[in-house]
């Protein structure tokens, strides 16, 4: 089977950890729902996004990079989903031009309908933003029909922002909560593999109750306990007002 025999989503993670506690509950359901969901890493979170690991006498650079991926890729098998890591860099993320192009390919071979990846801008991580930035570029580029004409340009999938960690100084504003209910048990799951930042855990798992209830608050079922806030990019068409 061809990515393109299913639907799919893809998520653009800054850093190896990223993924899980923004969007894991989407990634899970999508999973669980038949989806082709994939997830590219642009770097492994080794300097900045590891500070369990940097607490290890004797850790290096490539000790680390070894260790955050172990985690990411246990994290993507609890989720459901299949894992790419372009390691580009971290503290400071640096995507230059074979790094976009890189992440063109990795789009054009899902071709999803949906793409999931950080706010434009988080001034406590700019990392973040360039993984922003990358992600808009490469889906422009990879709608063009004359970039590499030996793969088919995508169409123009919804771009979904996945909630800060500090969203107030992030200018985030949510306009979709996801219900993660049925799945919350695998998103924890996968945070819990993320050894390297384990502080994070009850942090996230928190937020997700906080989300529930606004969910429930906002005219979601009541059944609703966790949920997930996402900011989209574009706007979505309908022929009903809602």
């Amino acid at each position: 089977m061809t990515s393109h025999d299913r639907p799919s989503v893809q998520v653009i993670s800054a850093h190896s950890g990223d993924f899980v506690w923004r969007a894991g509950g989407a990634l899970a359901l999508y999973a669980e729902r038949g989806h082709d969901v994939r997830i590219v890493c642009l770097s492994y979170g080794e300097r900045g996004e590891s500070p369990g690991l940097w607490r290890t006498p004797g850790m290096t650079v490539d000790a680390a990079k070894a260790a955050r991926r172990d985690e990411a890729e246990a994290a993507a098998a609890a989720l459901g989903a299949r894992i790419t890591f372009l390691d580009l860099g971290d503290y400071p993320l640096r995507i230059d031009d074979d790094g976009l192009s890189r992440i063109v390919a990795e789009i054009r071979d899902a071709a999803p309908e949906v793409l999931l990846t950080h706010v434009a801008n988080d001034p406590y991580n700019r990392d973040h933003d360039a993984a922003h930035e990358a992600t808009l570029l490469a889906r422009q580029v990879a709608q063009a029909a004359g970039h590499d004409p030996s793969t088919p340009p995508i169409g123009a999938p919804q771009v979904l922002q996945f909630e800060p960690h500090q969203p107030e100084q992030c200018g985030f504003v949510p306009n979709l909560l996801l219900d993660i209910t049925p799945v919350f048990e695998r998103k924890r799951k996968a945070m819990e593999c993320m050894g390297a930042q384990s502080h994070l855990v009850q942090y996230y798992t928190d937020l997700g109750l906080r989300r529930g209830v606004q969910a429930v608050r906002n005219g979601g079922d009541r059944s609703i306990v966790q949920a997930e806030a996402y900011q989209r990019v574009f706007p979505i068409v309908g022929d009903v007002l809602r």
